[in-house]
């Protein structure tokens, strides 16, 4: 099945935020997608936000089908690439394809919002799946100078931008919104539908901005977006 933005979506299941009594297979009443392959164009986008350089190592958050972690395995090499997928049989799918097409790219199973310490330090964090609250498990595992790489909810803009943070020495990380980016959130990080009409509202009540005016800064203690500047904080996102 093809979503609207060239995306291909490869596996669906129940709905988080609607009551399982609620949910058919059968009819799709309930059901929203649980995995996607990303259309091309986007991951493109995506690895060039990266701004990769050889003996760089790189924790992908979503292994979907394993395109995109194929495609960083050819840039850095396998042993370089390490993917994190919550679903098992997706999981599973992702792993076989990836050795079918020869990269043997490390297929963690697991929740990505922990990221996966046994590999850290990472130069990059790519995301493959939406998030409105950054876990900071993320910014401890990236090193100084690092970059991640989020999609974001639509929480700050109706249409949901790619976030690009740089961390730093701190252990705080902050970075703009870079540009469109819809993807499908992750697995704990669902909202229900009226917070894009909220969101919506309050973006043409500002003025609409564009999306490099927004910014983030993620730090220990929580996360804070911005319009323009970090002293002017946004609400709701």
């Amino acid at each position: 099945m093809e979503a609207e933005n060239g995306a291909v979506i490869t596996k669906v299941g129940p709905d988080p935020i609607v009551p399982a009594e609620l949910c058919d297979p059968e009819s799709g009443r309930g059901m929203v997608a649980a995995s996607i392959g990303s259309a091309p164009r986007i991951m493109t986008a995506m690895i060039n936000a990266l701004d990769l350089s050889p003996g760089m190592r790189v924790l992908e958050i979503g292994t979907g089908t394993g395109y995109n972690a194929a495609v960083l395995a050819y840039l850095l090499g396998e042993h370089s690439v390490i993917s994190v997928e919550i679903d098992p049989e997706v999981a599973d799918n992702a792993r076989a394809a990836l050795h079918r097409a020869g990269y043997r790219v490390e297929v963690i199973t697991g929740d990505g919002e922990a990221g996966y310490p046994p590999g850290a330090p990472y130069d990059r964090i790519i995301v493959t799946a939406a998030a409105h609250t950054v876990p900071y498990a993320w910014v401890q595992q990236t090193r100084p100078g690092g970059v991640i790489l989020v999609p974001w909810a639509p929480t700050v803009h109706p249409e949901p931008p790619l976030a690009r943070f740089t961390v730093r020495e701190d252990g705080t990380a902050d970075g703009r919104f870079i540009g469109p980016g819809g993807f499908m959130p992750l697995n704990s990080q669902h909202l229900p539908p009226r917070v894009s009409h909220e969101t919506e509202e309050r973006w043409i009540k500002a003025g609409e901005p564009d999306y490099g005016r927004f910014g983030i800064t993620v730090t220990a203690d929580g996360q804070r977006v911005w319009l323009d500047s970090p002293d002017n904080p946004w609400e709701g996102g």
